[in-house]
């Protein structure tokens, strides 16, 4: 689609949102520090919060038009952590070289008692889904229509072909080189609007995965707390959504270990597939830094370089390379 002022947000929703929001208390996880998927919570919130003001709550839209508000990529950088009581202030803004067919935002998140420097920076695409259930929805309002989908997937920020497998094992085709393979049957809660896998569900996804890898490699997130005091922090996350998966389907994630920079953060892709007809089709792609810390007292802590054990089970020593999941 070209981009022209009719595929730009128009009126509101071309305003930009100041706002104030906290963390929830289920990602103070160690200490009292929110991980990761939980500051893209706050982004997520933060969207839905601009579009609540603007005039578009996701509710209304779904039960008047039967639009579907999908979060179908959210691009975080986390430069300062957040603590459980922190109230993050910040903007929602759309962002200026969106492309067309879209609704695209920047948000910035600031901690109130440090609102010099910004904590969180992040991208964040949305899409319209058209509900294919009933018949009984209004016509939807000109100034929206042009970002109405079929389909809550984005093109691939890069090449994520399906595999076809036919009656062979997905997890066979899918593992090889320093790669972790976990199978999973979509639960209900990871779903919204009735059927379909959400952001959060990916951002849970990529969450259990790295938590799955490690410990397969020897190195869990508990045994280096246990003997190290170190734990995992993330500086930068990014998913997109290519497709829909669906409630009940079984999702196959792959971890892969992309690059060891320096011993002091690696960076990892995680690509999820549904299997369908005997093809694996590709429904979100994504990438995850890490680095670690070493716990200082219960309100600070570190970066510290890997040592030769942890740096072995990131570039491949050790583990079976892949899990069943739990469901």
């Amino acid at each position: 689609m070209t981009v022209t002022d009719a595929t730009r947000p128009a009126g509101p929703l071309a305003q930009p949102t100041d706002l104030e929001i906290r963390p929830r208390y289920e990602g103070s996880n160690i200490c009292t520090w929110i991980g990761f998927k939980h500051v893209n919570y706050l982004v997520e919130e933060a969207v839905l919060e601009h579009l609540r003001r603007r005039g578009a709550p996701a509710g209304e839209l779904y039960e008047r038009y039967g639009l579907c508000v999908d979060i179908a990529d959210i691009d975080t950088r986390i430069l300062h952590a957040f603590h459980i009581d922190d109230l993050a202030v910040g903007e929602v803004a759309p962002l200026a070289n969106a492309s067309g067919g879209e609704l695209a935002f920047t948000v910035r998140l600031n901690r109130q008692a440090d609102p010099s420097n910004i904590a969180v920076s992040a991208k964040v695409r949305v899409v319209l889904r058209s509900d294919p259930h009933g018949s009984d929805a209004e016509d939807v309002p000109a100034h929206l229509a042009p970002f109405v989908v079929s389909n809550a997937g984005l093109p691939a920020p890069y090449e994520t072909p399906a595999v076809p497998v036919g009656d062979g094992d997905p997890i066979a085709a899918l593992g090889g080189g320093n790669s972790f393979v976990w199978k999973w049957r979509m639960p209900y809660f990871y779903c919204h609007f009735t059927e379909r896998v959400q952001m959060s569900g990916y951002l849970r996804l990529m969450e259990e995965v790295v938590d799955l890898f490690l410990a397969d490699r020897g190195v869990s997130i508990k045994r280096l707390l246990d003997e190290q005091n170190w734990i995992p922090v993330v500086p930068h996350s990014r998913i997109t959504l290519l497709d829909e998966a669906r409630m009940e389907d079984d999702l196959y994630t792959v971890f892969t270990v992309e690059n060891v920079f320096k011993r002091f953060t690696y960076t990892s892709r995680m690509d999820c597939y549904a299997l369908r007809d005997g093809v694996l089709v590709p429904t979100a792609t994504g990438h995850i830094t890490h680095g670690y810390a070493v716990i200082e007292n219960r309100r600070d802590w570190s970066l510290v370089s890997f040592d030769d054990r942890l740096a072995g089970a990131l570039e491949g020593a050790g583990g079976q390379g892949h899990g069943t999941g739990r469901g």
